[in-house]
């Protein structure tokens, strides 16, 4: 909580009229005019509950029949019923509500369907008949979450074309939005540093932010590339936000994180390389708006919003020629696209916008535009809205899909349209 629906928990629970509940496991978020139900998932200790290729839909199970069981309790003590449900199916939460609430819509954030290849599987290492059958089954709960939704939505075009085709015409394509007020640019931003010094625009700074330091979000690439521009720039700072844990594919081996063992391969100056851990927010935006370069690196998987969010402060970008990307990033246009797996390449993209940052006026600007343009706030989040609407008066299709399909088109990528 709230995950993809900070905006749209917001918005509703400003309107105070509305029985609003978020069923989550976080216990500390809060949201004005939103009731938080809290859940907790019994010890998995013990031996494998099932075959390990259903270990992800066993899990599931146990979570749905938690958030069951505290929807129960609503439906009971409180006597809620909901007009809509809202919410992401991925890890089950969403399985049982439509027989605990069988008059209810549902609407389901479609993020990502499993495939052994044209995606993550398979990226940077083969895939085995094991590895195959393996990520098929990871689609079950995916496959009945899209069979009971009325409604769903997917991000971006790319992740709507992995799902199966005879599910999109009743998946919208609608990204969460990004607050372009907030992430603007600001001349007059600063941020400090753990060490005390002291960041302002101008200055020779590379970010670098992803949720994990993980090869998803190609951490390895960006720290041997980071070895290679920070040796053949004294002046520049990198300043990397992250957390050392895993949020997608293998952990690390030997009980350690892919930062000591990258650490073990390359030679960072700790005085010009800063790992900064998590940061609230507004100093999230606060280093992007100080940011000479932003370097976005991921495997086809899942967009991050980091992205969007540093191109909305008119970051020079460097990003990896990988979908999503693609589909927002225009190499020359709005940003330079670097090969995920060369480190060289990337560097020397960084340096190339470290090298002329007033020759990098018109691709910060054509940055910012696309988000502007495509993924702002306040232009998506009244579609969001008004679909919540239509679906609670039973209008199925909801006819603001049609508009929603017209105006949340991709970025300015031409060469970039998926269908599958």
């Amino acid at each position: 909580m709230p995950g993809q629906y900070k905006h749209l928990a917001r918005a509703f629970g400003a309107e105070g009229e509305h029985r609003i509940y978020f069923v989550t496991k976080h216990k500390t978020a809060e949201i004005p005019g939103v009731t938080r139900v809290t859940y907790a998932m019994p010890p998995l200790d013990g031996p494998p509950l099932s075959h390990r290729y259903l270990s992800l839909t066993t899990y599931g199970v146990m979570q749905g029949q938690q958030v069951w069981r505290v929807c129960e309790q609503l439906k009971r003590n409180e006597d809620f019923v909901p007009e809509v449900i809202i919410g992401h199916p991925g890890w089950g939460d969403m399985l049982f509500l439509r027989e605990l609430f069988p008059q209810a819509k549902i609407l389901s954030f479609f993020e990502f369907y499993y495939r052994a290849s044209g995606a993550d599987v398979g990226f940077e290492e083969a895939v085995t008949n094991d590895d195959a059958a393996r990520v098929r089954m990871k689609n079950v709960t995916n496959l009945l979450s899209l069979e009971q939704a009325d409604w769903g939505i997917c991000p971006t075009q790319w992740q709507r074309s992995l799902y199966p085709p005879e599910f999109w015409p009743k998946m919208s394509l609608l990204h969460d939005g990004v607050d372009v007020q907030m992430c603007a640019p600001n001349p007059a931003a600063s941020f400090t540093l753990p060490t005390g010094q002291v960041l302002r625009p101008g200055d020779e700074v590379l970010t670098y932010v992803a949720r994990n330091f993980e090869p998803y979000r190609g951490f390895g690439t960006f720290m041997k590339a980071a070895e290679i521009v920070l040796r053949e720039r004294p002046n520049l700072q990198i300043v990397a936000v992250g957390a050392d844990a895993v949020s997608y594919g293998r952990k690390a081996p030997a009980g350690k994180t892919y930062r000591q063992l990258l650490s073990e391969q390359v030679s960072l100056p700790a005085q010009r390389m800063h790992f900064i851990g998590t940061l609230a927010y507004a100093d999230l935006i606060r280093l992007l708006q100080v940011s000479a370069a932003h370097l976005y690196l991921t495997y086809p998987f899942v967009l991050s919003w980091s992205m969007l969010e540093a191109m909305a402060t008119g970051v020079a970008l460097v990003a990896s020629n990988t979908k999503p990307v693609l589909e927002v990033v225009e190499h020359g246009v709005n940003g330079l696209l670097a090969d995920f797996s060369s480190p060289g390449d990337v560097a020397q993209k960084i340096s190339q916008l470290l090298d002329a940052p007033d020759g990098n006026i018109a691709m910060r600007a054509a940055a910012r535009e696309t988000v502007v343009k495509c993924y702002a706030l306040e232009k998506l989040l009244p579609l969001h809205m008004q679909l919540v609407r239509e679906l609670a008066a039973g209008n199925i299709p909801p006819p603001v899909a049609k508009t929603i399909e017209t105006l949340s088109a991709p970025g300015q990528n031409p060469n970039a349209v998926w269908q599958g």
